[in-house]
């Protein structure tokens, strides 16, 4: 097949392993740039140009997006799909998942177990909202925040205020959740491929920090999961629609509780805790579910 790795930077550890696991099962790959993308719409012939060339005669598409470049990377990722190649991760479910608040929502809807959380547009009684997620020690959260940026934890009640009223006058959206202490300060990022929990780690925070991300210094090993961990990892990647995902789940005295559904796990941390291929079980996936021409003819936008 004829594979398209979307992805800013070629060096990146996981489109580097992806390009391999493609190569190893002899696809030609390439990878490219959204960002040098330029799109031709037009209902008899949709587009995509790439620095002045046309792309033609792709089978399956692999969008690796950067949170900061999603609004872009959304217009690309529809237009592969006008144009009837498959995508990995379809546009509704990326912009779905990007989007913090929807993603609790739909969540919430499905009866994920998540954490006690509130958000307000323009808080004029920051105690009642610090209330409703049960009182300090709380964690809030930008919603465009990524790899732990944009978190913080206020331990105390004007800790807290401050904090909301500094996001208020940044004109910023956020969320504001409960902190669930008995996690002690560590996580579990399941790899969700397709309907399968394919890999887990459960990462720690580093001293002194609570943020167990890994671009944060936080630490990794194997975990071994429940069913009941295993079964809400998938529920949540599929009420994304995600095809592949990161769900990041918190064990708390009531159950596992969804943090967040990552559209564009990064392979590294997972790979190197879990000893696990999951760029060639990646490919494989799209070989099962991709149709090779199928570009030939429209597919929905």
């Amino acid at each position: 097949m004829k594979i398209a790795i979307l992805s800013r930077n070629r060096r990146l550890y996981s489109t580097r392993r992806l390009v391999e696991a493609c190569t190893k099962r002899g696809h030609e790959v390439r990878v490219i740039d959204i960002l040098k993308c330029y799109i031709d719409i037009a209902s008899d012939s949709p587009a995509i140009w790439y620095m002045g060339e046309q792309l033609e005669d792709f089978d399956a598409v692999i969008p690796r997006i950067g949170a900061s470049v999603t609004h872009y990377g959304l217009a690309v990722i529809r237009q592969f799909e006008m144009m009837g190649v498959y995508c990995l991760t379809e546009s509704i479910a990326l912009g779905r998942s990007r989007d913090k608040l929807r993603a609790l929502q739909l969540l919430s809807r499905k009866g994920i177990g998540l954490p006690k959380t509130s958000f307000a547009y323009n808080v004029h009684d920051a105690k009642e909202l610090i209330k409703l997620v049960g009182g300090t020690p709380l964690v809030l959260k930008l919603c465009e925040g990524t790899q732990g940026r944009g978190i913080v934890l206020a331990e105390t009640q004007k800790a807290a205020e401050s904090v909301i009223e500094a996001f208020r006058e940044l004109r910023a959206e956020f969320l504001v959740q409960e902190f669930i202490k008995e996690a002690n300060g560590s996580d579990l990022r399941c790899f969700v491929i397709g309907d399968k929990v394919v890999a887990a780690m459960e990462r720690t925070a580093a001293e002194g920090e609570f943020r167990s991300n890994l671009h944060r210094g936080g630490s990794a090993k194997l975990a071994k999961l429940t069913p009941t961990e295993r079964r809400t990892a998938i529920k949540a990647a599929q009420t994304m629609g995600l095809q592949v995902a990161g769900v990041d789940l918190l064990r708390s005295a009531r159950g596992p509780l969804v943090m967040e559904v990552n559209s564009s796990p990064g392979l590294e941390g997972i790979e190197g805790a879990t000893s696990k291929d999951i760029a060639d079980a990646i490919v494989a996936f799209v070989e099962e579910n991709a149709r090779p021409n199928a570009n030939k003819t429209r597919g929905k936008g």
